[in-house]
């Protein structure tokens, strides 16, 4: 079942419909979110960073099930976490942090991996690339980020790099307010958007701008065509636009170059888009409270939402499965009793939290499995020594990881040709068709003569 999430940053719980019936599930309770703070977290459950007190010097994010409506998991980051993001399989999750740093966790452990100093200013959005290998941030500063996790993790690079982050993008003049990217692996391209009124259009392969549209409003929401051959921009003056992605086309209307159309039907800012996974539809959250589902094709109004409370911040397009054997292994087992069931236990404040000297049990993942996993006891001695044989043996590892992201780019490039001949195929249908009705409609106008 293909669902609509939508949260607000007044707590009023978070919204969720079918969205092939327009029925109403499950409202999820306690939930103020940021914008872009609201994440599936690889389909099996749903978690938000929450808005709190400027004076709080720490952060809170929570997890719900699919199947309770109360909050059954909270944790409370070294500072406030504003985006969240998690990769598609659901084992990482990403926080940006209002002091510009950005936080890695393990899911299944909670265990913080990485911190790093991502920007200058708070981070505003964050996004896994398809292949979940690159990590792309936004910023108040105006800089949009990207990061390579392969260089982020292993401690060797990134102490020999000169900089972290593979590419820096710094045109945007003010508030980055989203990011999107789109399919390809290391080709793809990505799209920002920023109080500036401008989105700009990245290629990846290549670090350079390909692409800056001006807006005739701020635009705050951004969603790419699954065929990437426009991207719509939801803007605060109600508008959602739609760019061009793959013409160079000439401005045919008063908006400007490469804007080629727009509908409407908000009465007020549009906050947040979505695209449908199964149908072609796009879902807008607005300031107004309501959540509308668009024909992508006719730009009509399929059917309308209304969330309980205050203005629409966040929109999940999810396919749902209610997984039962999710978290099995015996960590989050011995937690489910205080923290809720087949949920993880909470996230780590800070990094290493456990005593070197002390002989705790830790327990570890040595596969990095989300099911099944063969779960072991160890003490902190043994897993220093472990982590030192795993040290000497990085250029392998690494070497592995590269490996399976080279497979899988090149499986991805097979079915984007398969795309390609069918569109192809379509199209040269398309033209012979148009061919044979002309050629009949000359001669019935000669025959006419």
């Amino acid at each position: 079942m293909e669902v609509v999430l939508a949260s607000s940053s007044v707590d009023g719980g978070i919204g969720c419909w079918d969205l092939k019936t327009g029925a109403e599930q499950l409202r999820y309770k306690s939930c103020s979110s940021p914008s872009h703070g609201l994440v599936s977290v690889g389909a099996h459950f749903l978690a938000s960073s929450q808005l709190r007190d400027p004076s709080a010097s720490s952060g809170s994010v929570f997890y719900w099930s699919w199947s309770k409506p109360q909050v059954e998991v909270k944790s409370f980051p070294a500072e406030p976490i504003k985006p969240l993001a998690a990769n598609h399989t659901g084992t990482y999750l990403a926080g940006g942090a209002l002091s510009g740093d950005i936080y890695l966790w393990e899911v299944e452990t909670g265990r913080l991996l990485k911190k790093w100093h991502g920007h200058y200013r708070a981070v505003t959005c964050l996004v896994f690339s398809e292949d979940d290998s690159l990590l792309i941030s936004g910023s108040e500063d105006g800089s949009v980020r990207v990061w390579s996790l392969f260089m982020i993790v292993d401690d060797l690079r990134s102490q020999e790099a000169k900089n972290l982050y593979e590419y820096s993008f710094s045109e945007h003049t003010l508030r980055v307010t989203d990011v999107v990217i789109g399919y390809g692996g290391c080709n793809a391209i990505i799209v920002s958007a920023s109080e500036d009124r401008t989105c700009k259009v990245w290629s990846l392969s290549r670090g350079t701008l390909l692409r800056n549209i001006v807006f005739p409003s701020i635009i705050d929401a951004i969603a790419l065509d699954p065929a990437e051959h426009v991207f719509y921009a939801g803007s605060r003056d109600g508008k959602i636009f739609i760019a061009a992605l793959n013409t160079e086309s000439i401005a045919a209307n008063s908006y400007g170059m490469h804007i080629i159309g727009s509908f409407s039907n908000h009465s007020k800012a549009v906050t947040c888009l979505a695209y449908g996974i199964g149908e072609n539809l796009l879902i807008s959250g607005s300031e107004d409270g309501m959540v509308r589902v668009w024909n992508a094709r006719t730009r009509n109004i399929v059917r309308m939402f209304k969330h309980a409370k205050g203005p629409v911040n966040n929109i999940l397009v999810v396919r749902q499965e209610i997984d039962l054997s999710y978290g099995a292994s015996s960590n989050v087992q011995a937690s489910s009793k205080k923290q809720g069931y087949y949920l993880p236990p909470p996230l780590e404040k800070y990094e290493n939290s456990i005593d070197e000297d002390s002989d705790i049990k830790t327990v570890i993942s040595l596969k990095g499995g989300m099911r099944g996993t063969d779960v072991s006891y160890l003490s902190s001695h043994v897993i220093s020594n472990y982590i030192k044989e795993l040290q000497h043996q990085g250029s392998s590892a690494s070497s592995e990881l590269e490996m399976e992201k080279l497979k899988h780019d090149c499986q991805r490039s097979m079915q984007m040709v398969d795309q390609w001949k069918k569109m192809y195929e379509n199209l040269h249908q398309f033209c012979v068709k148009e061919l044979l009705d002309g050629g009949q409609a000359r001669t019935l106008d000669e025959n006419d003569k």
